[in-house]
């Protein structure tokens, strides 16, 4: 099955709107509330709870199409859909994130300044491989070229450790990216 993430300024804002199931997952043989995940159809549902009674690794496997509803802070601010694009579309000053005081507020990369100055990245495409290399499974990369990265990046590790997929990366590189203009225009409007 597909792995969707939505993301929000106000996830249960929007989930006040859609009649939905809330997820589960299962921790130390325990059925808990998933964090992010809901079905927008008819899963099986504790009437008490109104939460999953599978498990959302169980209810996939049965067909259960979960769908990840993702709080995102750095969506306050922007103020319309026009202006979501315009800071989508605007290229960012990539040196900016060479400097540990500008990348420790960005999201996803606060804590990440030393491998931000050691691959400089200059693209999407790059943010997004440095993106997966912050986890485990890709973090062997570090310190390689940006041509032996994009070779290796986006292969499934045997391993069984953590990793990023591609689609996720790249989505997140664009919040970045969004998150980096926002930064900017902040720091230009107090001028």
């Amino acid at each position: 099955m597909p792995d969707i993430d939505l993301d929000f300024f106000n996830r249960e804002d929007v989930l006040t709107h859609f009649r939905h199931i809330t997820a589960s997952r299962e921790e130390k043989d325990e059925l808990k509330k998933h964090n992010t995940g809901v079905y927008f159809h008819n899963a099986p549902m504790d009437p008490f709870t109104e939460r999953c009674t599978l498990d959302h690794k169980t209810a996939d496997e049965r067909g259960y199409f979960k769908i990840d509803m993702l709080n995102v802070h750095i969506y306050e601010q922007v103020k319309d859909e026009e202006h979501l694009n315009n800071l989508m579309r605007k290229e960012p000053i990539w040196q900016l994130l060479e400097h540990e005081d500008f990348s420790e507020k960005v999201f996803h990369l606060s804590g990440h300044s030393e491998l931000l100055k050691q691959l400089k990245p200059t693209s999407v495409e790059q943010l997004a491989a440095t993106l997966a290399i912050i986890r485990p499974a890709k973090r062997y990369l570090a310190k390689e070229s940006w041509q032996t990265i994009m070779n290796e990046v986006w292969e499934k590790p045997t391993s069984g450790e953590y990793y990023f997929k591609k689609a996720h990366a790249v989505a997140y590189a664009h919040a970045i990216v969004v998150h980096m203009n926002l930064i900017c225009e902040g720091l230009y409007e107090q001028e």
